[in-house]
């Protein structure tokens, strides 16, 4: 009992003293408010170093221990306010989301400890021409199978949101139909579900400060797509295709079954890549887009994971009996092997919740057996025969395996 009562007492006596550390480490970052309610000096040496739709300013602060942070204060449009705070550990502050570049002028004030504001000091800033002004400059508005394709320019990567309008005839307005939100340097973006009149449709661009370009206008038809009847498919075995493995055979990949309960096609491990499968969609189409089902997770961690495609590429022809030629691991799109071109270079996008591979979780999951869809140029040729070839897979591994394909286009 006593051995008891004595190791209880050293254990009090050490809680206290990590309390006490704790409490001594805590005053650095806890530190009490100033009384001293004198004004303190303004900020003096000002610099301006304006960028696309922000502006930085740098200082030197007051000879004073009293200063807790500066504070700007300006517009970045009509009737819009912002204020932006940089600590006494900084000399600069960020001013963002300009809605054009020209003259705005900004108030700098230093605030003490007791928050007391110094007096004002204003700077011109000139900022230059935002992103998203940028990026609508880029944009071109033009037809695609079963609807309309954006294609712009973002070259600093930065968030932006591209809104597609088209005119209702039931309002009698141009309507908002579609808000896709990127950071990608390359637009490329089509949405659909259209019938082909003639109607027009409308593309702005939009930032995170609610900044809102002009509209680029055009009247299009859209384009008639249908859905390949995969009824008509059939394997077109060559030489250089894959071996498959596991019994799951190519006519999976056109069976309809998309959500990892049955077997896709599945190559066998040990061969290297490109993986490849040939088949014949029945008669001839000027593709539009395809939609693929990777595996998704069952047992196992398979979606992002194993040997769902990472890179791959799809190749074509129109040739009636095409022979067979050995696949590049990579080529430009356009590039003639045989009888067989390049129709498109893919990339399957990374995991929504940016996890890392075999971390993945429900979300990413659902977004993988929800089908993700691929653009076709609209320059591809027509075809008769297709080779998915997989160059590269989210393990790295040697092979790779896919659940459903469903290609749409336009029969010739």
């Amino acid at each position: 009992m006593k051995k008891m009562k004595s190791y209880s007492f050293l254990l009090f006596c050490s809680m206290i003293m990590i309390s006490i550390i704790s409490c001594k480490r805590n005053d650095g970052y806890n530190q009490p408010v100033s009384t001293d309610k004198t004004k303190p000096g303004v900020v003096t040496n000002i610099k301006v170093d304006n960028y696309n739709g922000g502006s930085y300013i740098t200082y030197n602060l007051p000879n004073s221990n009293n200063t807790l942070y500066v504070l700007a204060k300006y517009q970045i449009k009509d009737n819009v306010a912002r204020e932006t705070k940089a600590s006494y550990y900084s000399d600069t502050v960020n001013l963002e989301g300009f809605a054009t570049s020209k003259d705005y002028n900004v108030t700098l004030y230093t605030v003490s400890r007791a928050n007391v504001m110094s007096d004002p000091v204003t700077v011109t800033v000139h900022p230059k021409t935002p992103i998203f002004t940028l990026v609508r400059q880029t944009a071109v508005l033009q037809t695609d199978f079963g609807g309309v394709n954006v294609t712009a320019l973002n070259p600093l990567k930065k968030e932006i949101g591209v809104i597609i309008t088209a005119f209702d005839k039931s309002t009698n307005a141009m309507e908002i139909q579609d808000q896709y939100y990127t950071q990608q340097d390359t637009i490329n973006y089509s949405l659909r579900g259209f019938n082909t009149d003639s109607r027009q449709f409308g593309v702005y661009i939009t930032d995170k400060f609610g900044n809102i370009s002009d509209t680029l206008k055009k009247t299009l038809s859209p384009l008639f797509e249908q859905l390949l009847d995969k009824s008509k498919f059939s394997v077109y075995q060559l030489p250089t295709d894959s071996p498959i493995g596991y019994g799951w055979v190519l006519p999976n990949l056109w069976d309809g079954k998309t959500d990892g309960g049955s077997a896709g096609w599945h190559t066998d491990p040990g061969a290297p890549a490109p993986f490849v499968c040939t088949f014949n969609v029945g008669r001839t189409y000027r593709l539009s887009r395809f939609v693929m089902w990777e595996r998704p997770d069952t047992d196992q961690k398979y979606a992002f994971n194993h040997g769902n495609p990472k890179t791959f590429s799809l190749w074509g022809t129109n040739v009636p009996s095409p022979k067979d030629a050995q696949l590049p691991l990579s080529a430009p799109v356009g590039t003639v092997v045989g009888d067989w071109i390049n129709l498109a270079n893919y990339r399957y996008p990374n995991p929504p919740s940016g996890l890392p591979v075999g971390s993945t979780n429900a979300a990413d999951n659902a977004f993988v057996l929800a089908g993700v869809n691929f653009n076709v140029p609209l320059n591809a040729p027509v075809v008769h025969f297709l080779r998915l070839s997989v160059s590269q897979t989210w393990s790295l591994g040697n092979f790779a395996h896919v659940m459903e394909l469903s290609l749409y286009g336009q029969p010739q």
